[in-house]
């Protein structure tokens, strides 16, 4: 996932090296206390128990940037993409603390060397990106992933997140922090191949054909999470529930 952080964090500009560190690491550990009090219900299209062991089947796995706080309820290998903003060490020492892998580069600044090092074949690692990230627009997918998922052949699967309830910042992406014993609404959508050696026009093909099954993923996801909300969700009990999986392993 490209990221950074919302409006409240931008407005502290850190650049002393044992601050970010404190601050990365002070971070990561309100958010593991925060999220360990957020549930979360998923439902897949697929049937799979997503995400999946990368050892068996890799995904590039695609949510908006304002949900990014979603994904961190889950430990498993992945590798996110940072951009190398000034507030990029920050992020990626949080990230780090909560034991994700990460990569520097976004689509304006170490792009190419991102991409080369996200393309490693024996990093037995999912990829994690928000596709409208780091600047927008909103709920716009760029070229990026469709180019990363032609390149590397591994399917996109788009990921929908909506809350019962969450505080949005006043961002360009409306970055959203669930609230304390809140619930999370994933729907996993079904993974989407990229073919090989597109011309501009197919590019374009494939970025409006992940968009429209992100927005839908998402809008479904959203209106889960109102059901959830207002008690009228029984199925989320018999769906594809991520936290009795075994292969997933929330934190506490």
């Amino acid at each position: 996932m490209e990221v950074s952080f919302p409006l409240w964090v931008q407005a502290v500009k850190l650049r002393n090296g044992w601050l970010i560190q404190l601050a990365a690491f002070l971070a990561a550990k309100l958010a593991r206390v925060w999220l360990a009090t957020v549930r979360v219900r998923a439902r897949s299209a697929d049937g799979r128990m997503h995400p999946t062991n990368p050892d068996d089947a890799r995904f590039i796995y695609a949510f908006w940037h304002e949900a990014m706080l979603a994904p961190a309820k889950v430990h498993t290998h992945v590798k996110v993409l940072i951009s190398q903003s000034a507030d990029g060490e920050l992020i990626a020492q949080v990230c780090q603390h909560l034991g994700l892998g990460t990569i520097r580069g976004s689509s304006k600044r170490g792009g190419a060397q991102a991409l080369l090092q996200l393309l490693r074949p024996q990093d037995r690692t999912h990829l994690a990106l928000t596709p409208d990230g780091p600047r927008g627009p909103r709920r716009q997918v760029k070229s990026g992933i469709v180019l990363l998922a032609s390149l590397s052949g591994l399917p996109i699967v788009p990921l929908g997140v909506g809350f019962t309830g969450a505080w949005r910042f006043h961002s360009w992406d409306r970055f959203a922090v669930p609230r304390p014993f809140s619930t999370i609404a994933a729907v996993v959508g079904e993974p989407l191949l990229v073919p090989p050696d597109l011309d501009n026009a197919g590019i374009e093909r494939q970025r409006q054909r992940i968009e429209v099954a992100l927005l839908t993923a998402t809008q479904d996801a959203e209106q889960w999470a109102v059901q959830i909300a207002a008690g009228g969700s029984r199925e989320a009990e018999h769906g594809v529930c991520a936290p009795h999986s075994r292969t997933v392993r929330w934190q506490t």
